[in-house]
């Protein structure tokens, strides 16, 4: 049983990917049992509607606190390697104990929403081919995670995850000192809720490590959907980042006690295909750090720039949940763009089987002259061994000039 996290999802369901991945493990195959228990509470405090200028709706029209009580399970096969040909395939389901909640789905508007809505589907079916040096070829639905899942990844916040008809070609290239280079196209996405969104979407994501430095990557995504439905979300992007900071613990070492975090980012995107805009906007990610003694401080700036409806730096397939506060107020990127700046204080204990982390977040529009509001997060988790998590987290935003005040 757990509440889980993107970083503890990420541990939890790293082990069967690496029986995936150029047979580190399971070459004569392997069982996925996964099963995730979770409480979580949404109270919004004095909600607006855009069609009374913004003016707080009637008591009686407030949103109900949200409570869902809801237990996601997951089965996979994994097959043996014949001839560098494997296969996996995955069933997830999601029930709801206790259903007070708006999933989106299930018409209890009355609710503030939670994005978990009872289903029973494959999540993943696909065939590899290893048989190339260095290289994996990946076809069918899939899970698709592409560095810090800012722009593509499978949203492992939400109970159901998201996954991707495509192929993914990935290659390891040895005799270039860790150059990897993740090629692909999408042809659809099975949401976290449940939906199917027709897409025509090629993607590179071209990443060179730089010894204890950190590594280089170079992307570019071009999302073109083909539903009318989801026309706003197609766009192009290309950007560069440069980093020694994917997962708790890495560090560049100055010292056996104490190390430095970076990470410096620049996106571009613009409009593509069936956008119904034409826009050019941009991305800027910096944060620096450092790490002693089991603790890690850091302090960092995300902006996301727009100019209007339909005219600002999105990413609709991106983990976003992981990304300007846990409370989930900007999922979505404002009409006037976005400035986040916030620290994050970080502490293990009991060996590591224990952490801690607390966010502050002060977000902003993107030129700075709008206060949206502030927010504080915490998270608490404790491993049980290998395979058991339990996770406490509690997100506060509290609203001045955007959306309201929400507690989660």
């Amino acid at each position: 049983m757990s509440f889980m996290s993107p970083v503890a999802m990420a541990d939890m369901t790293q082990d069967i990917e690496d029986a995936l991945n150029f047979y580190h493990y399971g070459k004569n195959g392997a069982v996925k049992f996964d099963l995730n228990t979770r409480f979580e509470d949404v109270n919004q405090d004095n909600v607006r509607s855009p069609a009374l200028n913004g003016k707080a709706l009637a008591a009686s029209k407030q949103p109900a606190t949200a409570n869902a009580v809801t237990s996601r399970l997951r089965l996979g096969l994994l097959s043996p390697v014949y001839h560098g040909i494997q296969g996996y395939a995955e069933y997830q389901g999601l029930y709801a104990i206790d259903a007070d909640y708006n999933s989106s789905l299930n018409g209890k508007s009355q609710y503030s929403t939670i994005k978990d809505p009872y289903v029973n589907e494959l999540g993943q079916l696909w065939l590899s081919y290893a048989g190339v040096p260095d290289t994996l070829i990946k076809g069918g639905r899939q899970r698709i995670k592409l560095d810090d899942d800012r722009f593509i990844g499978n949203v492992g916040w939400r109970q159901i995850e998201q996954t991707y008809d495509s192929v993914l070609i990935t290659h390891n290239n040895q005799q270039l000192f860790g150059l990897t280079v993740n090629a692909g196209y999408i042809g659809n996405v099975k949401s976290f809720t449940s939906t199917n969104q027709s897409i025509n979407a090629p993607l590179l994501n071209v990443n060179y490590k730089l010894g204890d430095y950190g590594s280089i990557v170079g992307y570019g995504y071009w999302l073109g959907y083909t539903d009318p439905a989801y026309y706003a979300n197609s766009n192009k992007t290309f950007g560069l980042r440069l980093s020694n900071y994917q997962k708790p613990g890495d560090a560049l070492k100055l010292t056996d006690n104490l190390g430095v975090l970076y990470t410096a980012e620049w996106g571009i995107q613009s409009d593509y295909m069936n956008s119904p805009q034409h826009y050019t906007e941009n991305r800027f990610n910096v944060m620096g750090g450092l790490t002693a003694f089991n603790i890690t401080l850091q302090g960092a700036m995300e902006q996301k720039d727009g100019i209007g409806k339909n005219k600002t730096f999105i990413t609709p397939l991106g983990t976003n949940h992981a990304f300007q506060g846990w409370a989930d107020i900007f999922l979505v990127t404002p009409d006037n763009g976005i400035r986040d700046v916030f620290g994050t204080l970080t502490t293990t204990l009991d060996r590591g089987s224990v952490a801690l982390t607390g966010v502050y977040h002060d977000f902003y529009n993107d030129t700075g002259n709008i206060h949206y509001g502030n927010e504080w997060d915490f998270m608490a988790t404790k491993k049980f061994g290998k395979h058991y998590t339990l996770l406490t987290s509690y997100a506060y935003y509290n609203a001045d000039h955007f959306d309201t005040d929400t507690q989660k």
